[in-house]
């Protein structure tokens, strides 16, 4: 389902994870990672991420969350400029790209398009700051993600088959990809500046369209 046609009956809002939020954070990894460790897929800890590895990314502020007010959060991503130096070459131009990584949704909103929108909403962020790619890399053997991120408009670039590592297929697309068309409001993804800290996601009625209606300052900071 297109991330213009979502059927979601709340309100979210994407921002910036606090140390605060780490329970929420690490709660959200563990659900995938279990629920792709049931899958046989094996490219996140089975238990989740141990707070150590995600405390330092919170603390650079690369970590966002996406939730409504009184519930759980629906869904966390971290974007930053880290190219994994053994998946990405010099030659690969890595300064030219935003990374995404611990891209998770909560299995309550599955299907709703939250992980498009979040893709979405990063290439945003790249194109603002000048680079021309919104990269990834995910499980070498999980036939299933990669078909998903092709299907969001990510090329496969190669895949690193490294023993200790259960990633290694390495996946992007141009940051400009999904960007709104100024002269239709009603594109995937609208940019809108404001002093609040969070954005609003609302749904629209009637036709249930879900705008991730942007600051500029989670866009462009």
């Amino acid at each position: 389902m297109p991330a213009t046609t979502l059927d979601l009956a709340t309100e979210l809002t994407l921002r910036r994870a606090t140390p605060e939020d780490l329970p929420a954070v690490l709660a959200l990894l563990a659900e995938a990672a279990h629920w792709l460790d049931a899958l046989g897929v094996r490219q996140w800890p089975a238990g989740g991420f141990p707070a150590h590895r995600i405390e330092p990314l919170i603390a650079e502020g690369v970590v966002y969350l996406l939730g409504g007010a009184g519930r759980p959060p629906a869904a966390t991503v971290a974007v930053d400029g880290h190219a994994d130096p053994e998946f990405w070459r010099p030659s690969d131009r890595p300064g030219d790209a935003l990374y995404v990584h611990k891209l998770a949704v909560s299995r309550g909103y599955s299907g709703q398009g939250l992980g498009e929108t979040l893709l979405d909403w990063a290439g945003l962020r790249a194109g603002a700051q000048g680079r021309r790619w919104l990269r990834l890399d995910c499980s070498k053997d999980n036939a299933r993600l990669q078909s998903y991120y092709s299907g969001a408009g990510f090329r496969h670039v190669r895949t690193v088959d490294l023993p200790h590592r259960a990633s290694g297929a390495l996946f992007e697309r141009p940051a400009s990809y999904g960007a709104p068309d100024p002269q239709h409001a009603g594109g995937r993804l609208l940019e809108r500046s404001g002093a609040a800290a969070p954005h609003p996601v609302r749904t629209r009625r009637p036709r249930n369209v879900l705008d991730i209606t942007t600051h500029k300052e989670l866009i462009e900071c």
